[in-house]
């Protein structure tokens, strides 16, 4: 029943206003019955849904269990996320969820991230663009999106209460924007704090990022919740911007809340600000457009593994895949018969059915199982000895390898990236019986692949492929459909290379991000560092050639109206049909602060006939020259020359092209600590502090004194005895040019 938000706001009294901001057990907002607001019905489901029976994480309806964000990331397709976004809304609307706990955007600093499977990638546009495909595909449904972990919530080692240190530049530049690309485009319902501090403040009563950032900033309409637990002062994050408090149980913060009003600690209108949002959450709920009818699991299993087509990577082939239509096969490795399909933790989903490689792939080749290894990682040489002798009877060997359950999931972090060691000592032994061997990997994030590469003639990154992983695997393998994932995260040669490997997890209580904006590929090409293969990086069954990349600039920076059109000409050179991801990176140097060398600004996904040619545009904004200057508290585009480069990869760009622009150079802001050099840089406030040295004279520095003291605050230069300024001429000056 629809009701007027200001009317139950001015009805209610202050311990019902207190309720509404404090939730109804674990998974239920609070309602005021007597006033006709229901409650509001949430639960976890970032790639299926998880509406609890019991209390066990296990204990869930059946639904279905889609790729998690790991592979679906390696689809590069927007289209692709929108309808599994649907499908997750009409499961959510036949089960009475009005809200869906998921997606996850935060960025993977680090591979060894425990939830990395939950997320999407390491950069941000892409993170950003795909989130929110699922997300409007979700709400279209009728269903809310509750992204989540706002924000810098990258580790899941101490991450109840870790200090993330970060400048704020990196913040903009790398770990805000998928939040920001998703609450702009999308318009989320909900979106979830996280559990970490953020430089000293616990992100749950962070003003500046919850209500400066998120409201002010990005003009955010909709409501925040903490993440399960994550409050520690239901007051102080109310007045912060965080409007719901999930699960009550936690506390009887309600009361506090009741009482902070009753007090006067805490305005009855701070209250009602939080509470309109609640309301206003429930009435979308209310109001809500829902499908009709049952929902169609087979076409939902379908769907799953369509999805898992498009998430599997081929890094490398050497012609043995597809397999031959009379290929015997020695099909290798516990995951073929148990797969490992999804992450541990909330996001588990009871699946509605889980296919399994032994049987889908032996439904259409001659197929050999042999186990090899143990799940539990225990060495087992007749498993082995058995592996052996089925890969010397066979034509080709596909060995099913990856990382275990108890490897990957929410609430610890890996240690390393190696497979392990069972799994190696066995494919070194398939090795020597002088077959073909086709590595296929199940895992939630990056593993080494260097020091064992030499032994597979083919490999795939299959990731986490959803309940249907093992049909699409074999899809692949025989060669009905084409692997057209490519990497959403580089995959390192070794785990030291990647920069943020000597500053994490951190040490007790704190991590610092030393690295700032250089997260994954950013990092990898500023330091020019090898690595096994790059990010964006898949091959298909058919090849691809770039042409003609034209630049078409309109517009200014000065203006605010910058557009640049970048075209590139596709053209499929094999014989067959497949898929391209077309990436268009932007790259600035020199410039006043460092920046990558490349950075991904836009992306479209092509699907070719043999033969055919195809010339896309894809669009750039301002926004793609620009960094955030934390002198300018602002995005900043500075003049100069842009490459523009445009390919299948971030290490193979065929196609570049220069591109100057010329910006108006804008003033910095100035301040108490702002250094001779910053003042002198400023001619108009630099003559307006001259104006203040007694008797019309100057002050001048010779080019040695000027290197030492360039960086000296003119503040406190001004204190020294001999220099005819004050503090206070500083002061009147900054109060008119600051």
């Amino acid at each position: 029943m629809s009701f007027d938000v200001d009317d139950i706001l001015t009805q209610a009294t202050t311990d019902e206003l207190a309720r509404l901001v404090c939730g109804d057990g674990t998974w239920h907002t609070s309602g005021i019955e007597r006033l006709g607001v229901r409650r509001v019905r949430v639960a976890d489901g970032p790639h299926g849904l998880r509406v609890e029976l019991g209390a066990s994480l296990g204990e869930s309806r059946p639904a279905t269990c889609f790729p998690p964000a790991v592979g679906l990331a390696s689809s590069w397709n927007p289209a692709l996320l929108k309808r599994v976004g649907q499908a997750l809304g009409r499961e959510a609307s036949e089960q009475g969820v009005d809200v869906v706990l998921g997606p996850g955007v935060n960025i993977k600093r680090s591979p060894l991230g425990g939830r990395n499977f939950e997320y999407f990638s390491e950069d941000p546009l892409l993170a950003g663009t795909l989130a929110s495909a699922l997300v409007y595909g979700l709400q279209a449904e009728g269903v809310g999106a509750c992204v989540k972990h706002f924000a810098a919530n990258n580790q899941e080692t101490d991450r109840m209460r870790v200090d993330v240190r970060v400048s704020e530049r990196a913040l903009r530049e790398i770990y805000l924007p998928a939040f920001e690309k998703v609450v702009l485009s999308a318009h989320p319902w909900m979106v979830m704090c996280s559990y970490n501090k953020l430089n000293g403040t616990h992100v749950s009563q962070d003003p500046w990022l919850l209500t400066d950032v998120l409201r002010g900033d990005w003009d955010y309409d909709g409501a925040v919740v903490s993440d399960w637990g994550a409050v520690l002062d239901r007051v102080e994050s109310l007045a912060a911007g965080l409007d719901l408090e999930m699960p009550h149980e936690l506390g009887n913060s309600d009361v506090e809340v009741a009482d902070a009003v009753e007090s006067g600690q805490m305005s009855r209108e701070l209250l009602e600000l939080g509470a309109a949002r609640i309301l206003a959450l429930t009435q979308r709920a209310v109001d809500a457009v829902r499908p009709a009818g049952p929902v169609d699991a087979a076409a939902h299993h379908q769907l799953a593994r369509e999805a898992a087509q498009e998430s599997m990577v081929l890094l490398a082939n050497d012609g043995v895949l597809p397999l031959a239509p009379r290929a015997k096969v020695a099909l290798v490795g516990e995951f073929a018969r148990s797969p490992r399909f999804q992450g541990g933790g909330s996001s588990k989903v009871n699946a509605t059915t889980v296919e399994r490689l032994v049987d889908t792939l032996a439904a259409r080749r001659r197929v050999t199982f042999a186990p090899g290894f143990l799940l539990s990682g225990e060495f087992d040489d007749p498993l082995v000895d058995e592996a052996v002798a089925a890969a010397e009877a066979s034509d080709v060997v596909v060995a099913c390898l990856g990382l275990p359950d108890a490897e990957e999931t929410e609430g610890q972090d890996r240690t390393h990236l190696r497979l392990p060691d069972a799994q190696l000592a066995l494919l070194g032994a398939l090795a020597e019986a002088g077959k073909p061997i086709v590595v296929v990997l199940s895992n939630g994030s990056a593993v080494e692949v260097s020091p064992w590469l030499e032994h597979a003639n083919a490999l795939i990154e299959g990731w986490l492929g959803g309940q249907a992983g093992a049909l699409a695997l074999a899809d692949v393998l025989v060669g009905d459909a084409e692997p057209s994932g490519r990497l959403a995260e580089t995959l390192a040669v070794r785990l030291g290379d990647h920069p943020s490997s000597l500053m994490f997890p951190g040490e007790t209580g704190f991590v610092d991000y030393g690295e700032g904006v250089f997260v994954g590929y950013r990092g990898f090409d500023a330091a020019d560092r090898e690595v096994a293969f790059p990010f964006g990086f898949g091959l298909g069954y058919t090849t691809f050639s770039y042409d003609r990349l034209v630049v078409k600039v309109t517009g200014t920076p000065a203006s605010r109206d910058l557009r640049v059109a970048v075209q590139v000409t596709v053209t499929n050179t094999g014989d067959r049909a497949g898929c391209e991801v077309v990436q268009v990176y932007v790259g600035n140097a020199p410039a006043s602060v460092p920046r990558p060398p490349r950075e991904l600004r836009a992306f479209t996904k092509l699907r070719l006939e043999p033969g055919e040619s195809r010339t896309v545009t894809l669009p750039l904004d301002a926004r793609a020259f620009s960094f955030w200057s934390q002198v300018h508290g602002r995005w900043v585009v500075e003049s100069g020359l842009f490459t523009i480069e445009a390919g299948p990869n971030s290490r193979d760009l065929p196609l570049v092209q220069e591109l100057r622009l010329d910006v108006p150079a804008r003033r910095a802001r100035l301040h108490a600590e702002s250094t001779i050099a910053e003042w002198m840089a400023d001619e108009e406030a630099w003559a307006a502090l001259m104006a203040r040295v007694p008797g019309g004279a100057s002050i001048e520095f010779t080019p040695g004194v000027m290197a030492v003291m360039a960086g000296q605050p003119l503040r406190r230069f001004a204190k020294y005895p001999d220099v005819p300024l004050t503090a206070a001429d500083v002061d009147a000056v900054l109060a008119s040019h600051g």
